[in-house]
């Protein structure tokens, strides 16, 4: 075992800070880099939703992030996927016919074998799907829940506190 001399403090005085602060600062690039899909569309007035059931596959997956846009319902066209409030609940389907007249769509889910029982009037539209991102949607229900944002906001301080040791492991150092 070397002894714990002036020179050898100095050798691991170098090395560790720059590991914690490395540590330090990729830990909160990847909690900044997976919110921003998550935040940062809201800004630009996405609506983002999160595909739960196989009744839009193969084109939309399970675990798809959606986001959508609002657009006024009359540029809606059949073939185009909307997100509409039915019963409570955001539904994303393909639209089979805009009926302008009634004020409303026909649509029917893509692994649907029949169009959905009731049209979606005017005003359950939500928006017109503008980009999906797979399995992304998984990461939202994550970040969503309790638990998601309490493992988020602690991953973020170890970092954070990472970058604090860093610095007092570095001050420390040049003391000696």
């Amino acid at each position: 075992m070397k002894p714990d001399t002036k020179s050898n403090r100095k050798k691991s005085g170098k090395w560790l800070p720059a590991l914690c602060r490395t540590l330090g600062i990729l830990i909160l690039l990847a909690v900044i880099l997976t919110a921003l899909p998550l935040s940062l569309p809201r800004l630009f007035g996405y609506e983002i939703y999160t595909v739960v059931s196989p009744s839009m596959e193969p084109a939309l997956k399970e675990g798809t992030l959606i986001y959508t846009r609002q657009v006024p319902p009359e540029e809606v066209e059949a073939g185009d996927i909307i997100a509409f409030l039915s019963n409570g609940s955001v539904v994303t389907h393909r639209v089979v016919r805009n009926r302008s007249v009634e004020g409303d769509f026909i649509t029917k889910g893509d692994a649907n074998a029949e169009n959905d029982p009731d049209p979606v009037s005017y005003g359950a539209l939500i928006g017109k799907l503008s980009f999906r991102i797979p399995l992304l949607g998984r990461l939202l229900s994550v970040y969503s829940s309790l638990a998601g944002k309490i493992y988020i906001f602690l991953l973020a301080m170890s970092g954070f506190m990472l970058t604090v040791l860093a610095d007092r492991l570095k001050n420390r150092a040049g003391k000696n």
